[in-house]
């Protein structure tokens, strides 16, 4: 048997020994479900998992109040001596959604990172001779489904020594890539001019007609958009009483296209809706982007081909890619920055994310399987590359390519 497979074998070992534990942790999170940027229970829970083992050096609060890093070594390269450390960076999700909990299944993103990151470490423990030191690198990256904690970081330096980043997200099937769109939000305030409705309606400027106007303005954009690109949204703040005309009304839309290249041509279409609707009722506009653009996803063919390989190796199955994807995550920004995975995995229902059906598979015990199938795939495709510098060259290269095409 060849180093490479006892490390995998011995990463597979760990992992299932430590699936109560991480199933533990999971459930812990789920229980307790909490939104974007308010995670301190998830936060702590995660420290308090790596801080029981005195090896993993681990700092909360770390450049964001409910994001956490947690470092193990280096090991290999001579000691630690043979050039500088190859740093292998697993992420985990960990916010939830308002009113349905973790109908995303971030907990069980958290415990994917969490029991990879472990699996490696013990694979690394076995072989320590290795063409480069290695070193393991878990951060906690909050408020995905808002805000955008990962371009935080980014903006922090929080990726700028690690190499190679790996995470993997719930889904219907189990994919090794899949094109997740770019995306902005647009929040948009109408002040007009309050009166009564029915006594005196010509003294006021009525900021509702502006944006119903506003709202079909886009839905008569649809229709010249490109298929791929998408706007959806809703009316926040539309008035407090019919029989006054509402002063101030308030929209909040999603744009999304596949590459983050052609959001600024959305945004200007979009923004030419809005304005029109003010200028058609006399209304005052504001318009602004409260939050970070996310990006598309850098494709990165090794690592996808070597995670395929892997997880068909433990009894994963990777059927035919979907044609379209429309969902955005802020681990694009992080796939510009760093080289690296985001698959899609599989928990044992048919039911669609965001829903209260997917609330309740995320939490169940049939999802384990899956889960930590899915960690040893992700530790075992981190094993390839750190074992071959062959590979690891390939890795760079895929993603220098990509960066290169997109960025055209």
């Amino acid at each position: 048997m060849d180093k490479r497979q006892q490390m995998k074998d011995a990463l597979q070992l760990c992992v299932d020994a430590h699936k109560d534990d991480l199933h533990s942790l999971s459930r812990d999170i789920w229980t307790r479900p909490e939104l974007a940027g308010d995670e301190t229970h998830a936060h702590d829970r995660l420290v308090r998992y790596f801080s029981q083992d005195q090896t993993w050096t681990v700092d909360g609060h770390y450049k964001l109040p409910t994001a956490f890093r947690a470092s193990w070594g280096p090991v290999g390269g001579g000691g630690g001596e043979g050039g500088p450390a190859l740093n292998v960076g697993f992420l985990c999700e960990y916010d939830a959604l308002p009113g349905i909990g973790h109908a995303c299944g971030h907990n069980l993103i958290a415990e994917v990172g969490a029991a990879a990151a472990v699996g490696l470490r013990a694979a690394l423990q076995v072989h320590t001779e290795l063409p480069v030191p290695v070193k393991i690198t878990v951060l906690g990256t909050p408020a995905e489904e808002a805000i955008g904690g990962k371009i935080d970081l980014i903006n922090a330096g929080a990726f700028a020594d690690v190499d190679l980043v790996f995470m993997a997200h719930p889904a219907q099937q189990d994919v090794s890539f899949l094109p997740c769109v770019a995306l902005t939000e647009v929040i948009v305030k109408y002040h007009g001019k309050a009166s009564h409705a029915s006594a005196y309606p010509w003294e006021g400027v009525n900021a509702l007609d502006a944006a119903v106007l506003a709202y079909n303005n886009l839905s008569a954009l649809r229709q010249q958009l490109k298929p791929e690109w998408r706007l959806h949204g809703i009316i926040k703040h539309g008035g407090v009483k019919p029989n006054i005309i509402p002063a101030y009304t308030e929209l909040q839309f999603y744009l999304r296209t596949p590459q983050i290249r052609d959001l600024c041509d959305l945004k200007a279409k979009a923004e030419a809706c809005f304005r029109a609707a003010a200028v058609a009722t006399g209304c005052q506009v504001e318009i602004s982007y409260p939050a970070h653009d996310y990006y598309d996803i850098v494709p990165n063919t090794a690592l996808a081909d070597l995670y395929e390989n892997n997880g068909k190796d433990l009894g994963l199955q990777f059927p035919e890619q979907p044609a379209n994807f429309s969902g955005s995550t802020d681990f694009g920004n992080v796939s510009y920055e760093v080289p690296g995975i985001h698959p899609f995995f599989y928990i044992g229902t048919d039911a669609l994310n965001h829903t209260e059906e997917y609330t309740e598979a995320a939490g169940a015990e049939k999802a384990q399987l899956f889960t930590l199938r899915t960690a040893k795939a992700l530790a075992m495709t981190a094993v390839d590359v750190v074992c071959c510098p062959a590979l690891l060259q390939q890795v760079r290269e895929d993603f220098r390519l990509a960066k290169l095409k997109l960025e055209k």
